[in-house]
């Protein structure tokens, strides 16, 4: 019997040892935020201070990009560090899943939570899912994906309008209740429909405090997806000098400053790793609904600065040094192979693995992983970066009527000295172009046809 006891000692005690060793995991994710709609980003009147303090106490990244122009394939390329020309979550006239869509994330895929699961950790995803709605197909329903808690929404909260809604309500400031109907789960059960969205953030955030309180005793990861700042837009915080969308940013930022602050509280915060930053690009054709891309380039769907390149926020006590701004090169694709590794999972061998880990940049022990980085509209390559130049093949506005059009030799902007993407410089640097056609036709040489996700709609299937 004391052998007994003694063996199970030395288990507990080894498995704690192992769990100590496993940081905690949060990805906060804002939905539509632009890269200048922060204070410390340089916006001028929307105030947030808790991500300012969470940059001046970790790392704010410059150049961190989302791997897409718009919300579903940029979630599935965070979730599985592969680009989402590789899962067939991408298209070209789509864009995202619709409501009526029966398609979503392949269960062949390995996400983030699926990986850390495996590995011990207690797995808990909060907001907006968007790839899959398990409405129309349970199995795409988060659970089936890594994670053993969930609390959201199927979709983009604009996806169930109903009868009342105006013409053009997404875009209007004087936001009705009554003519939106977003379905809010709780699991598998719907609990709410139509959700009341003024109170989303904050329930979001006491859903995501609730399960840190209640796995502390070992490792978590919390995939933290806000509906906001996508249009249309609620908040329960109506003072901000920017109005409705900057009552809605700070109360994100109110949310953030929630869950870190819950950290220090419970001893936490030395041992959890947290990453802030958006899906895409600001929505610009919404006017004052929408954010800003600061002195970048166009919004939401397009390749261009403006549409990808987003805030990138990394805070990690004792472990990142605090107020460090990097000039790095990273993607959202690179949180799946930063969280694998801290966590102590292996890379998937069996497969393309697009991302990176991050772990030299956050540390301060080396250079970036990353040289180069694809940029992509839909399941058409439109650009490429390397190092500070970003070569354009084709551009097109975000929203609205103009052609795609093609650039041979393509555009070339010097990005450290011209962020606005204004001054080509592809005459004197053909040596920079010569590589990066190398590196993407390098690139493509590994793409291979799948099966899209983003078409079949439950309509189509009865036809």
């Amino acid at each position: 019997m004391k052998k007994q006891i003694l063996l199970m000692l030395f288990i507990a005690l080894s498995l704690q040892s192992i769990f100590s060793a496993q940081p905690n995991i949060i990805i906060i994710l804002a939905d539509d935020l632009g890269y200048g709609d922060l204070g410390c980003y340089g916006h001028p009147s929307i105030k947030t201070p808790n991500l300012d303090r969470m940059a001046a106490e970790g790392m704010r990244f410059t150049d961190f990009y989302a791997t897409a122009e718009v919300c579903t394939p940029s979630r599935a390329a965070l979730l599985t560090g592969r680009y989402p020309i590789r899962s067939g979550m991408c298209h070209d006239k789509y864009r995202v899943l619709r409501r009526t869509s029966i398609g979503g994330l392949s269960k062949d895929e390995i996400t983030i939570a699926k990986a850390l699961k495996q590995h011990g950790y207690a797995t808990c995803m909060v907001g907006k899912w968007h790839l899959g709605n398990y409405e129309n197909v349970p199995e795409y329903h988060p659970l089936n994906y890594g994670f053993d808690y969930y609390f959201g929404l199927p979709h983009s909260n604009d996806m169930n309008p109903t009868k009342k809604a105006p013409k053009a309500a997404t875009r209007r400031l004087d936001q009705d209740p009554q003519w939106w109907a977003a379905p809010l789960y709780r699991n598998r059960e719907k609990i709410e429909c139509p959700a009341n969205q003024s109170t989303l953030t904050r329930r979001y955030t006491d859903e995501a405090i609730k399960f840190i309180k209640q796995n502390k005793g070992k490792p978590f990861f919390i995939y933290f997806a806000h509906t906001f700042p996508h249009v249309p837009l609620f908040s329960s915080k109506k003072d901000s000098l920017r109005g409705l969308y900057g009552d809605v940013v700070e109360e994100l930022d109110w949310s953030v400053g929630q869950i870190l602050q819950t950290l220090r509280d419970n001893k936490l915060d030395k041992n959890t790793f947290v990453f802030f930053t958006s899906d895409n690009g600001p929505w610009l054709t919404h006017g004052l609904a929408g954010g800003s891309a600061g002195l970048l380039k166009d919004g939401k769907g397009s390749t261009y600065e403006g549409g990808m390149r987003e805030p990138g926020i990394a805070w990690f006590p004792g472990k990142i040094k605090p107020g460090i701004v990097t000039h790095e090169l990273a993607c959202n694709m690179d949180l799946f192979n930063t969280c694998l590794t801290l966590a102590g999972a292996k890379i998937p061998d069996d497969r393309i693995i697009d991302g990176v880990d991050m772990s030299p940049t956050l540390f301060g022990n080396g250079k970036s992983k990353r040289e180069s980085f694809i940029y992509y509209r839909g399941t058409k390559l439109y650009g490429a970066r390397f190092g500070q130049y970003k070569a354009h093949y084709i551009t097109q506005p975000s929203y609205g009527t103009n052609a795609p059009v093609s650039h041979n030799p393509p555009l070339l902007y010097e990005l450290g000295q011209d962020p606005s993407e204004n001054f080509d410089v592809a005459d004197k640097h053909p040596e920079i172009i010569a590589k990066i056609n190398e590196i993407v036709e390098q690139h493509k040489k590994t793409v291979q046809p799948v099966k899209n996700q983003l078409e079949e709609t439950i309509q189509e299937n009865k036809q």
